[in-house]
């Protein structure tokens, strides 16, 4: 269903009056990401709601239908000296539409890297619009910086899944786009790679984003299969961006190599799954977490041999993928991958499962401790339980529903 602006509320009503589930989402870009919905679940897509409502480049806010591509935004933005300062989503190739809806990378809530400098895309949310599973409309936040009226739906909103209600309109704050961008790259040893990922995260320099590399993924970049730490760095000034540059290199003895911007975006597009024949189809995509400080131990692991993984030095989180399973007699990938998520909670935290083969039937998550809540939050906005039924994150899905 992608109906027009005008007639979504109609519609949203006509589906609770008659008890249809349905699955919000954006530009169905990534529908087969996370726990599968309860057969016989359409979905309901907000790409005709694509249009740029209000942009304020003094206030430094713009507000956005839900569907309006992300790619799209920032190009908008970028002529006004602006950007939005969230990564791309794991999926993103050279073609501008396959970053998905603004609409969508709230509601999966997925910080990347950037969030190392700039937070994530729930802070970058000051106001927002959505439509109950009754067709009932809810506003929250505002359109200034500073606003603070209503409930916080925002932070409740992002990382929901379309378990709560459809997003329909975002306001979030913009950040002047750094003229001048530059990295640096180092290759070693997981331990010599820890001890500069400590030093960078106390020291007064402000990279916009620190990521961890495996030995999986510097080979797919065409580098050397060796785990890598990939800095990159943002400033008004050529100078500045020396100095930092100079001041990394001499906090370590690791070999460094320079990287100007158009090689780290680069890097960028290969860490969110492109290859040279465009996005790649993994067999397994993987969303993890550990510690920050736990993140060496995590690469050490022999469960993740063969995947490629892309970890924020500053918050644990990333993503590992593979495109096939590994050649040869082996264990399954599930239960390497069942380890794998054992492993996670053993180094304080997490692993979701957003990709895996048909044949596999592994839980996407596992229930979250706080599953009570969570169940009685979902309660409150969605009753009748018509909203993505069985995708509710921090809700383990039953093993009738995940196969």
């Amino acid at each position: 269903m992608r109906p027009e602006s005008s007639a979504l509320q109609d519609l949203v009503r006509q589906l609770h009056h008659d008890g249809t589930p349905w699955l919000p989402c954006g530009l169905a870009s990534r529908l087969d990401w996370g726990a599968p919905v309860a057969p016989g679940c359409g979905s309901l897509s907000c790409a005709a709601l694509d249009r740029i409502l209000e942009h304020n480049p003094g206030d430094f806010t713009i507000t956005v239908e839900a569907g309006a591509p992300l790619a799209a935004v920032q190009q908008a933005l970028a002529e006004h000296g602006q950007w939005l300062a969230v990564d791309r989503p794991w999926g993103t190739g050279q073609a501008p539409a396959s970053a998905g809806s603004i609409g969508g990378l709230v509601a999966r809530g997925l910080a990347g890297g950037y969030r190392q400098r700039y937070l994530g895309i729930r802070d970058q949310l000051i106001g927002i619009r959505v439509l109950r599973a009754d067709g009932v409309e809810a506003r929250a936040g505002g359109k200034v910086v500073k606003n603070v009226a209503g409930y916080d739906l925002m932070r409740l909103f992002t990382g929901s899944w379309g378990s709560l209600g459809l997003i329909t309109e975002v306001t979030l704050r913009t950040l002047p786009l750094p003229p001048q961008r530059r990295g640096l790259l180092v290759q070693g040893s997981l331990q010599a790679l820890a001890e500069l990922s400590r030093k960078l995260l106390h020291s007064s320099l402000t990279p916009e984003r620190v990521d961890w590399w495996s030995a999986s993924l510097a080979a797919a970049a065409g580098l050397e299969a060796q785990p890598l730490v990939v800095v990159g760095l943002a400033s008004i000034d050529a100078a500045s961006l020396n100095h930092q540059i100079a001041t990394l290199r001499s906090s370590t003895a690791l070999a460094c190599r320079d990287l100007a911007a158009e090689e780290l975006h680069h890097l960028h597009i290969v860490a969110r799954g492109a290859t040279a024949d465009g996005v790649a189809l993994p067999r397994w995509l993987l969303r993890l977490g550990v510690n920050p400080d736990q993140i060496s131990s995590l690469l050490a692991a022999p469960e993740l041999d063969t995947l490629a993984v892309d970890l924020a030095v500053s918050s644990g989180l990333g993503m590992a993928w593979t495109l096939e399973d590994p050649a040869g007699p082996s264990e399954p990938m599930a239960e390497r991958i069942a380890r794998l998520r054992q492993l996670c909670g053993r180094l304080g935290g997490h692993l979701t499962v957003l990709r895996q083969p048909a044949e596999s039937s592994l839980a996407s998550w596992e229930d979250a401790p706080s599953r009570p809540l969570i169940e009685a939050v979902k309660y409150c906005f969605d009753p009748r339980a018509q909203l993505a039924p069985n995708r509710l994150p921090g809700v383990r899905p039953t093993r009738a529903q995940c196969s």
